[in-house]
């Protein structure tokens, strides 16, 4: 990895100025009022079903499609060339296995995300066109936390599903990353080096602390389809029953893709 050795010889030892370390400060709030969710807590006790994590994976392939594409085309923007490890860090590959091995062949016609999931996509798909620079915000809160948790997350999801082999979990594996924490460390001083004007800095600073608000604004309304959901299946028969499991499946598999998200933040 000659980029990542080039990149490491020009570290600059910023202190509490740098931006990376202005996004942690910025998004401190933020991280604890996610952090103290039910659901976050839920999965970190393995309370997880195959069914749950198919749609986990649907609601994180939308994602990374989205970021990856906007990344991918902005590669030569100033603002994202330095934060731009295409080989090291995209996921979509990774996701496009696990989801052909869960769904099968013709995955891609099973793929089922929620409306908070198409915002964010929406919202990725925006700044891509329009302010490049704001990328910066949601690749280091997206990338860094999978690097933070994805060794502990892929255990617990393996351990949870009771899956015997990796195959299903390639989403938590970085084969390209000897060292999890010298490649965080190499990733906060390229973002650190990029030159961002007063106004820009501002905006992507404002950008981390939205993209935690997308998340905890979906956990809201997850808590509010959960409890009618539990309402009505507790008053219908089992016929009746039946037919509510997928919406089950649906609002819990959503409520653990953002406990991924949100695990894997906090240790940034």
């Amino acid at each position: 990895m000659e980029n990542m050795r080039s990149a490491r010889r020009n570290d600059t030892g910023d202190d509490g100025s740098d931006l990376s370390e202005q996004i942690k400060a910025a998004t401190k709030e933020n991280h604890v009022r996610a952090e103290n969710t039910q659901l976050m807590l839920s999965y970190q006790k393995g309370q997880i079903t195959l069914a749950q994590y198919k749609v986990l994976l649907c609601s994180l392939y939308e994602i990374y499609k989205a970021l990856e594409e906007e990344l991918d085309r902005n590669s030569s923007h100033p603002a994202v060339a330095p934060i731009y490890f295409p080989q090291e860090l995209d996921r979509l590959d990774s996701l496009e296995r696990d989801l052909e091995y869960l769904l099968g062949s013709d995955w891609r016609n099973k793929v089922i995300v929620p409306a908070a999931t198409l915002r964010y996509e929406q919202r990725l798909r925006q700044i891509g066109r329009e302010n490049p620079a704001l990328l910066v915000a949601h690749a280091y809160t997206r990338y860094l936390g999978d690097l933070s948790g994805g060794q502990v997350l892929g255990k617990i999801t393996q351990k949870s599903l009771g899956l015997s082999s990796k195959d299903g979990l390639s989403f938590f594996s970085f084969p390209s990353v000897s060292s999890p924490n010298r490649f965080k460390q190499l990733y906060r001083s390229r973002m650190n080096s990029i030159e961002l004007t007063e106004q820009q800095r501002a905006e992507v600073l404002q950008e981390a602390v939205a993209a935690f608000e997308f998340n905890i604004q979906v956990f809201d309304d997850l808590q509010k389809m959960l409890s009618f959901a539990a309402e009505a299946d507790q008053s219908k028969s089992n016929a009746a029953n039946f037919s509510s499991v997928p919406i089950m499946q649906f609002t819990m598999g959503v409520c653990v893709a953002l406990a991924t998200i949100g695990l894997g933040i906090y240790a940034l």
